[in-house]
């Protein structure tokens, strides 16, 4: 059986961690479903008419988004095939409520995580979703608790997702 689990990110390399708690979870479980992966951040997409017509979503992606990030989720997605069957970054553009509510249940999402760390670094123009995810009615988001260790020889490195 396939289901959906989002993950409230601002697709920094500590927002994996809450992917790979949940996967070495499920792993250790033994399950047997395989798992949609949906990271989800908040955008504001402003009201320039110019950046409303001429932004697309990749544009987006590929602005906040780093190539590290892409590579950790590989390697990730590599260490799990048992448990993954798709992995896919996404931006929530919406403001209300009721948006969010829909954009879940469109998503079909059967799982949400976020972490309240406060070592998330957002970009400009995007925000947190995390309160969206608290008050939403389709079900009951996870918070994960994630910790950076004091000592890492490569912080900020992909060397952070082997740990």
């Amino acid at each position: 059986m396939t289901k959906t689990i989002l993950i409230a990110t601002d697709f920094s390399l500590e927002s994996l961690d809450i992917l790979k708690k949940v996967l070495k979870k499920k792993n250790d479980q033994h399950d047997e479903n395989k798992y949609n992966i949906l990271f989800v951040a908040g955008y504001d997409m402003g009201d320039s008419i110019r950046d409303l017509l001429f932004t697309t979503k990749s544009t987006v992606l590929n602005k906040i988004r780093s190539k590290e990030f892409c590579d950790a989720y590989s390697i990730i997605n590599n260490k799990y095939p048992n448990l993954i069957n798709k992995i896919t970054c996404d931006i929530f553009t919406g403001s209300f409520q009721r948006t969010f509510n829909n954009y879940m249940e469109a998503a079909n999402v059967d799982e949400a995580y976020y972490s309240t760390s406060k070592s998330r670094s957002l970009s400009k123009n995007q925000f947190e979703i995390t309160n969206y995810l608290k008050k939403n009615k389709i079900i009951e988001a996870q918070e994960v608790v994630t910790s950076t260790t004091e000592f890492m020889p490569e912080k900020g490195r992909l060397a952070e997702v082997f740990s």
